[in-house]
């Protein structure tokens, strides 16, 4: 008796919860006694044929009602009347609820930032949200962002919902350190992850978890203060620090009237000309920095601006500098070139 009761216990909860698995019993329960008491019943034309009977009682559960089955009988009508068609009208309703119930929950879990992005891959993490830089940051982000380019993630603490619908996935932590967030938000696949946090001492903290978590991915950081970045530099050397440059702007601007302006355009893909770079793939090189910057300019309609090697940028580099496979090109364009499209033999004069 207690197997019994235990059994009967569960049954219960699963209807009172309407299940799948007391859905699909119901369906399978009220198809199996639709199906004896319309044989009983004599109706043969729709009890015989298996694939008939799933037609009839799909098109009857549905409200369609094609007409081409039918009860012949007046027995077989009531059954229909009083048994099948009000049984499968509300399992099927009851189904389709079920079905929109899942479909909305999922859409408010990831609204709540309670999804799971874990098997993404090639998009951008932001960690940390501050209403005003965060959403100009994730809005140039989309104004950069390929049709075929995943939707960025952010992982934030501050807000409840995610606060960009439809340009952004988010995901909810309740701190930015969080090596299970970045998991969720598919870290270890991203591009590329950029770090915000409320102050110095988050964004280093969640800066070097990021760079031991997702160790492929290129980190950013941004700092309030130069002598923080540069305690990141040392510890992590790959991540990429940034601290404002308001200063240097202002001298700039009042030295040479203009710079900040140019500085804009080269750093905002809204504007014709903005600075972009691209590895030079394996096989692609040696290359001297003249052919380069001729091959570019002619290929493209690029400037060269300058080279990444060994972890250095070197602008306005002599003529004569070689540039091999792993280096990184800077250049300034209309748009940013697909490196993958992208002919190296325009550079180097090989044949094509």
């Amino acid at each position: 008796m207690p197997v019994f009761s235990r059994v009967l216990r569960r049954a219960y909860v699963a209807l009172a919860e309407l299940t799948w698995s007391a859905l699909l019993l119901m369906l399978v329960a009220h198809f199996l006694v639709s199906w004896l008491l319309l044989a009983l019943a004599g109706e043969s034309a729709l009890t015989d044929d298996a694939v008939g009977f799933v037609y009839y009682y799909m098109v009857t559960a549905t409200t369609v009602g094609y007409g081409d089955l039918s009860p012949s009988s007046d027995a077989g009508r009531l059954i229909t009347a009083l048994w099948i068609l009000p049984g499968a009208i509300a399992i099927f309703t009851a189904t389709l609820g079920k079905l929109l119930s899942g479909i909305s929950e999922v859409w408010r879990r990831k609204m709540k930032g309670l999804g799971d992005y874990h098997g993404r891959e090639g998009h951008l993490v932001v960690l940390g949200w501050q209403d005003g830089t965060s959403r100009a940051l994730l809005e140039l982000v989309a104004g950069e962002r390929t049709e075929d380019e995943p939707l960025p993630v952010l992982i934030a603490k501050s807000i409840e919902d995610n606060p960009m619908p439809g340009e952004i996935d988010f995901v909810k932590a309740q701190r930015l350190a969080d090596p299970q967030a970045l998991e969720r938000a598919g870290a270890k696949g991203a591009r590329s992850i950029v770090v915000r946090g409320e102050n110095d001492d988050e964004t280093l903290a969640a800066a070097l978890v990021a760079t031991t978590v997702c160790p492929s991915s290129h980190v950013v950081a941004h700092f309030e203060y130069q002598a923080t970045a540069d305690i990141l530099s040392r510890q992590a050397e790959r991540v990429e620090t940034i601290t404002s440059l308001s200063s240097e702007l202002l001298v700039r601007s009042a030295r040479d009237p203009g710079s900040s302006k140019v500085a804009k355009l080269l750093l905002s893909a809204a504007s014709a000309d903005t600075a972009y770079s691209i590895k030079v793939p394996e096989g692609a090189g040696p290359i001297t920095y003249e052919q380069a910057l001729t091959g570019l300019r002619k290929g493209y309609r690029a400037t060269l601006v300058g080279i990444g090697q060994n972890g250095m940028v070197d602008l306005n580099c002599l003529d004569d500098v070689t540039i091999s496979s792993g280096d990184t090109l800077y250049y300034i364009c209309d748009h940013r070139l697909d490196g993958a499209s992208f002919d190296w033999s325009k550079l180097n004069g090989a044949p094509r």
